[in-house]
């Protein structure tokens, strides 16, 4: 892990119809707790078979950059992507799932792509599978880490529209992955952090979107093709204890 890692609290807590559970995590001076608030399309229907769906929550990663950008350490990532167990993908590695925090990673894997296998899982933060409801994430930066960058990557499977269809093609400019691909491209939030500046609360802000099939690790600021995915999420805050 980079020399910047960071410590990791010992559980994620569910808010919500869970918030017992929150309160029982303790938090320490300059702990961060990370807030990701559901919006309307936090559950999504994902196809099974004979027009049977089940509600999906969002696959997320989140992560530290420095102030240049340089990828530090994951804070968190789901379950199905850190240990390439997804429903029904079939041959599909799921490439177009979060491919800004893959690529950030800088890991390539024995089949050339930057995302997790079965055989070599994500074993350096904490995994788990989405809550059905919001949660907290909490953090404790490394010693000497006073500025940096907190990312989060959003993304459901099947989350097709009109700009996003499932007819897409291979090689199309919109293509994700297939009937079982994204659809919508992942969304990313950020929040810059500066712990010397006396600031205890903070909002990410959407920063853009991901590459739709998954190619490359860039990040597309132009969101106006985004619908349900724009509403994963209500708000993404930053608090630090005191």
């Amino acid at each position: 892990m980079h020399k910047y890692g960071i410590i990791l609290g010992a559980c994620m807590a569910l808010l919500a119809c869970c918030s017992c559970n929150n309160d029982l995590v303790e938090y320490k001076s300059n702990d961060l707790k990370i807030t990701l608030q559901k919006g309307e399309s936090w559950l999504h229907d994902f196809p099974l078979f004979l027009g049977i769906s089940r509600k999906n929550p969002p696959q997320i990663a989140i992560w530290l950059e420095d102030k240049d950008g340089n990828y530090l350490s994951t804070v968190y990532v789901t379950h199905k992507i850190a240990t390439q167990s997804w429903l029904m993908a079939g041959k599909n590695r799921r490439k177009e799932a979060l491919p800004h925090w893959c690529y950030s990673r800088g890991v390539k894997y024995d089949d050339g792509l930057y995302l997790p296998t079965k055989k070599e899982p994500f074993t350096d933060g904490l995994t788990g599978a989405t809550p059905h409801s919001g949660f907290d994430v909490k953090m404790q930066p490394a010693d000497g880490l006073k500025q940096f960058r907190i990312k989060i990557e959003i993304n459901h499977s099947t989350d097709f529209n009109e700009s996003y269809p499932k007819s897409a093609q291979e090689g199309d400019d919109n293509y994700s992955g297939g009937k079982e691909g994204s659809g919508q491209p992942a969304v990313v939030y950020a929040a810059d952090i500066d712990l010397t500046s006396g600031v205890t609360s903070y909002v990410a802000s959407l920063i853009g979107h991901s590459s739709p099939d998954g190619s490359n690790g860039q990040l597309y600021t132009d969101t106006s093709t985004l619908t349900s995915a724009l509403k994963i999420v209500e708000q993404i805050t930053i608090t630090i204890q005191p």
